[in-house]
């Protein structure tokens, strides 16, 4: 089997969702990778036979995105024609982790894909929602990248089509501690704000994970780092806590090695919204921005908080989730070339009950009935 997997690449969860998974999709064929999207922090250790530019996200420093980076990036020629190269065509099954290109090649091609990944999971009205729901938000996430069907991947089984969240597997094999300090990752703010605002608590440690940090350094009662998936791994597995957005990779980590949780969703994007109001039947603690109270409620927060007790998707693994996955996908496109092979044959019956048989004539004794010889007839089947 041939199969396209379609990875976004406007930050860093989807990337390091693929690399689990892709190891055990190639198990199902041949696999090639078409990689959307160019501000992920992370490095992209996947073999990459496809890559666009997509849309991608930017933010301002006051932790929001910035629109008008994102506006001035978008080449609406560039997309096109890269939905227009992109061979989905050739593809027996193609995968789509929320990605634009590949969804609207398959559109316009009328190839089979199904997305996979936590933004499909919003395909269903049983999916937690903030209290404001946001149309424009409800729109993107249902329209963004069209699909036949969608698995979505969440912290809860909110539907029959939604599986629990992709483990890194280092993760997995950890054996959580708590040495007593607070990871924190917040893509959509400066290390420097950040520091602004926990400086003063110096009875906690900090470890702060930031793209703006080029080499680990150690200031008062914080610690830098810059951005690195193992890295950042170790100092959450052996955190008090950990500080993040509304994504969902890290929350879902997080829960899955029991740490409390603190999560500011990004401004302006709807999905974390969501996420924070599902995580929020875990425990966790939702604000909306740092301000003059952020220290305040962080010393709070995670002063009254010990470790949760309960850590979450221990019955689960990748390989399993992906198996799951591929059992529903195979199947439902089997279903769509049967359907389409129904289709075909319906239309090809309709089609020859409206025309019109020929008078025949007669010529030199014999019965000219008009059809075409055999020789020319076109062979329909495959």
């Amino acid at each position: 089997m041939k199969i396209l997997y379609a990875v976004q690449a406007t930050g860093n969860g989807h990337i390091s969702r693929a690399s689990e998974i892709l190891p055990i999709l190639q198990k199902y064929g041949t696999v090639d990778i078409m990689l959307s999207g160019n501000n992920a922090h992370l490095p992209v250790n996947l073999p990459v036979k496809y890559k666009s530019k997509g849309l991608s996200l930017f933010y301002q420093s006051g932790g929001g995105l910035h629109y008008y980076r994102m506006l001035k990036q978008l080449n609406p020629f560039r997309i096109w024609n890269d939905i227009k190269r992109l061979p989905v065509d050739q593809y027996d099954l193609v995968i789509n982790d929320f990605d634009l290109i590949t969804a609207m090649a398959c559109k316009l091609k009328g190839a089979f894909s199904i997305q996979f990944g936590h933004q499909a999971s919003f395909n269903y009205s049983e999916t937690p929602r903030p209290t404001r729901k946001s149309m424009i938000g409800e729109w993107v996430l249902k329209n963004f990248a069209p699909a036949k069907l969608n698995i979505g991947l969440h912290f809860k089984p909110y539907h029959p089509n939604i599986l629990p969240p992709i483990i890194k597997e280092h993760i997995r094999q950890a054996q959580p501690s708590n040495q007593g300090h607070i990871t924190i990752y917040l893509a959509q703010y400066g290390h420097e704000e950040i520091y602004k605002q926990v400086k003063s608590l110096t009875h906690l440690k900090f470890h702060i994970f930031s793209s703006g940090i080029k080499e680990k350094k150690t200031i008062h009662n914080c610690l830098f780092f810059p951005l690195g998936k193992e890295c950042f791994s170790h100092s959450m597995i052996h955190a008090k806590g950990i500080v993040t957005g509304g994504g969902f990779e890290t929350p879902a980590e997080a829960l899955y090695l029991g740490k409390k949780i603190m999560v500011i969703p990004i401004k302006g994007q709807y999905e974390q919204d969501c996420n924070a109001a599902a995580l929020q039947e875990f425990g966790a603690e939702v604000i909306s921005e740092i301000d003059i109270h952020f220290g305040a409620t962080v010393d709070r927060f995670f002063h009254e908080s010990r470790e949760t007790a309960q850590r979450y998707f221990q019955d689960s693994t990748n390989e399993g989730i992906v198996n799951q996955f591929m059992s529903i996908a195979i199947q439902a496109l089997n279903n769509h070339k049967n359907q389409e092979l129904n289709d075909h044959k319906i239309q090809m019956q309709k089609t020859h009950q409206e025309t019109p048989l020929p008078e025949a004539t007669a010529f030199d004794g014999l019965m000219n009935t008009n059809f075409p010889s055999a020789s020319s007839a076109i062979n329909i089947m495959p």
